[in-house]
């Protein structure tokens, strides 16, 4: 059961969490179920979490194994749309619950509106972010290509959001050597440190706070109905 006085005060607010110490993988999971099912239940309002992971490689519901480069390495069979990618520090992840009935029931309206929230946060920091066709997540162009800066993969149930996006500021990116990152295999990864922008992940989390209520805010393109 939940309080219901408490409902009627948050439930069209949205909770922003930040945890400032790396969180384990299996643990966030555990917590972003837990809210979800509150979310449906109408017991909690939608939350948005910062955080940072301890060190491990993920695999999404499209990952094959033969992409998985490293077989020592730790890594976590999960949920989340996508193929493998590697959470650590240095990495801002970021998790929306959001209650997509509430807003829009369109699975890729929804990803265009998390690339759009990575973009406008990128410009915020002078790097220009673009999306490519058939690849989820936000890129980086120049002379030599393409890198990914950004992925994302997300999970719905029942309309309630989960998992979200990561997006790279100072990692180390040898890590995406273990892995074909993604499934993608002519492209590379980088971060705000390799294009030489040096920032904190609060500054970070302070321009991701602005964008989101352009996008996700009661003018933006996902807005609440």
């Amino acid at each position: 059961m939940c309080n219901l006085t408490k409902v009627v005060i948050l439930i069209n607010e949205i909770e922003w969490k930040t945890s400032n110490n790396p969180v384990e993988y299996n643990f966030a999971v555990s917590e972003m179920k837990r809210r979800v099912l509150k979310i449906k239940r109408n017991c909690a309002c939608e939350m948005i979490w910062l955080l940072e992971h301890s060190s491990i490689f993920t695999a999404g519901t499209s990952a094959k194994l033969e992409d998985l480069k490293n077989n020592n390495i730790n890594f976590q069979y999960t949920g989340r749309g996508g193929q493998w990618t590697w959470h650590g520090p240095g990495q801002r992840v970021v998790y929306l619950m959001l209650n997509l009935k509430k807003r829009s029931q369109d699975v890729k309206a929804y990803v265009y509106a998390l690339e759009e929230l990575i973009i406008l946060t990128l410009k915020d920091f002078y790097i220009y972010g673009v999306r490519i066709s058939g690849q989820p997540g936000v890129w980086v162009k120049d002379d030599n290509g393409c890198d990914k800066i950004a992925a994302l993969g997300i999970r719905i149930s029942s309309w309630i959001t989960f998992h979200g996006i990561s997006i790279n500021v100072n990692p180390n990116l040898d890590e995406f050597n273990n892995i074909v990152p993604c499934g993608i295999t002519n492209s590379g990864v980088t971060s705000f440190y390799k294009l030489g922008k040096k920032i904190s992940l609060k500054e970070l989390d302070i321009s991701l706070k602005k964008n989101f209520n352009k996008v996700f805010g009661n003018k933006g393109l996902f807005k609440l109905k």
